[in-house]
């Protein structure tokens, strides 16, 4: 099954060429269309750092437990 980390680590380069080579299409020199590509692909990662953050769920074995008396 694919995680959403999965498809942030997919997007990356993706995005870098993809979008590099759209611009690039269209008409923008390269010079242009490398670093527009590159702030969507810091965008995407900046996204899976800080929005959608990674976080470790707790085990049963971190959780307290109750002694019986």
């Amino acid at each position: 099954m694919i995680g959403y980390y999965d498809l942030v680590l997919g997007l990356v380069p993706v995005s870098l060429l993809g979008i590099t080579g759209a611009l690039h299409t269209v008409g923008f020199d390269l010079t242009v269309a490398v670093p527009l590509a590159a702030v969507a692909a810091a965008a995407i990662i900046g996204h899976g750092l800080f929005v959608n953050a990674p976080v470790e769920e707790p085990s049963a074995r971190d959780a307290p437990t109750l002694a019986a008396d």
